[in-house]
């Protein structure tokens, strides 16, 4: 039944081989299931609740992304878009959680939208591939930088404004030790590198009793690792949807950000991912990226009922690619795997700090290396890529190096006499940030 409904024999794989790669997908992408709740708990959002919306919603979505398309594709919480979510979104612009997680809903809509009427080939086309890698970069180092800041590892200075933090502490020296530990296991191809890194840290961290700089004591070591799924009452349907209105100034470019960002990250993860199981034609596109973007944006509004932000295809997925996943049922086994983790959660709670740093460094190592693709020696495209991928982590916001970016590309192609190489859809878009940055 299997190979008829996912069709193995014309993939030219197996179930065996399916399951395991199911099962090599989900060991490359669960410390999503502790890195997660660990980012959006800072918003005051309930960690239990956000334990079980990350698995239920990872779960949910790769299963529909398995039916609609028969790719190999899980889906999951998206590392950057979580951290905007809390630091760029509830942090920085004040906004409490629920109204978040309403913008990530407008968001799921407009890609959607976009993706039904065909306007998303005309955005994408609008941004130039310089900022689009540049984004993708810095995103990578923002995220690296709240790994390191969470661990201890960077701390506030008032003259410098960081510093190094106090690598006495255990909980610093766990995470640098992590964070190399981590980079060996993956560069020697180790299955769930990340995720073993993340347990023995956890583990380490019990007997030490520390989370971070502060030494503060870890979570109490449950009386049992298995118990029943965390309640999702504090976060589900907990959206807010009329505060967008109320506020549309201030959550228009946040909304754009967490659309551009998300838009672009399905694109490559979706192209990169297909490309290694063989699955683009013979001109090099993706058939069906219409449903595996109808399913991505579903996605992100079903992730924001639950209680997540937004829920978007794992580039983690070419693990299970590589150990020979071909169809959707690697996607349905790794589905499986999530579920499981719902009753884990006890487990997930007692995770440290220090222990996730790695897993967000090296996450953000491997979106900086788009930036070989960067064509630095043309003045030009380097000006705007070096300073949105400077202002992402100097300014502690995605939206705000993206905003930057693409006004300094705009008036700086003005300036040396080649505006007219800038699209009306960039222009537009470049005036609306001006905007924004003026007015915020």
């Amino acid at each position: 039944m299997l190979t008829r409904f996912f069709r193995l024999e014309q993939h030219g794989t197996t179930v065996r081989r399916e399951l395991v790669a199911g099962l090599t997908t989900f060991a490359a992408m669960a410390y999503i299931l502790a890195v997660n709740p660990a980012i959006l708990s800072q918003t005051g959002m309930d960690k239990g609740a956000l334990i079980s919306a990350t698995a239920l919603a990872s779960a949910l979505m790769t299963v529909v992304m398995a039916l609609a398309t028969n790719y190999p594709i899980a889906l999951a919480p998206g590392m950057g878009l979580n951290a905007f979510f809390t630091f760029g979104i509830c942090l920085g612009s004040k906004m409490p959680w629920q109204a978040a997680l309403g913008l990530v809903f407008y968001s799921g809509v407009a890609f959607l939208i976009l993706t039904l009427t065909g306007v998303r080939r005309k955005l994408i086309d609008a941004i130039p591939h310089e900022l689009k890698l540049a984004i993708t970069c810095g995103i990578g180092l923002f995220i690296a930088f709240i790994g390191l800041k969470g661990a201890g590892v960077i701390s506030a200075h008032p003259a410098t404004l960081v510093s190094l933090g106090d690598i006495r502490q255990p909980g610093p020296l766990m995470a640098l030790g992590g964070i190399i530990v981590a980079a060996v296991l993956i560069w020697r191809k180790v299955p769930g590198a990340l995720i073993l890194t993340v347990l023995g840290l956890t583990v380490l961290g019990l007997f030490l009793k520390t989370t971070g700089p502060d030494s503060a004591p870890v979570t109490p070591m449950p009386a049992s690792w298995v118990s029943a799924p965390a309640s999702l009452a504090p976060t589900f349907l907990q959206l807010d949807l009329a505060y967008f209105w109320q506020h549309w100034r201030v959550c228009l470019p946040l909304l754009l950000a967490l659309l551009f960002v998300d838009l672009f990250d399905n694109m490559g993860t979706l192209i990169g991912v297909c490309q290694r199981a063989g699955l683009l034609d013979k001109q090099g596109n993706l058939p069906k990226i219409g449903r595996a973007l109808t399913a991505d944006a579903t996605a992100a509004m079903v992730g924001s009922t639950l209680g997540t932000s937004t829920v978007t295809s794992y580039i983690e997925s070419a693990a299970g690619v590589e150990a020979g996943g071909r169809t959707g049922l690697t996607a349905v086994t790794t589905a499986g795997c999530f579920l499981l983790a719902l009753f884990l959660s006890p487990l997930i709670a007692v995770v440290p700090a220090a222990a996730t740093a790695p897993a967000l460094v090296l996450v953000g190592v491997f979106m900086m290396q788009s930036v070989a693709e960067l064509d630095l020696k043309d003045f030009a495209k380097a000006v705007p890529a070096v300073i949105t991928m400077l202002a992402m982590p100097l300014t502690f916001s995605i939206a705000e190096g993206i905003a930057i970016g693409f006004v300094v590309h705009v008036f700086f192609m003005l300036g040396i006499g080649r505006g007219k190489e800038v699209k009306p859809l960039s222009w537009g878009l470049g005036l609306l940030f001006l905007a924004h940055l003026i007015w915020r």
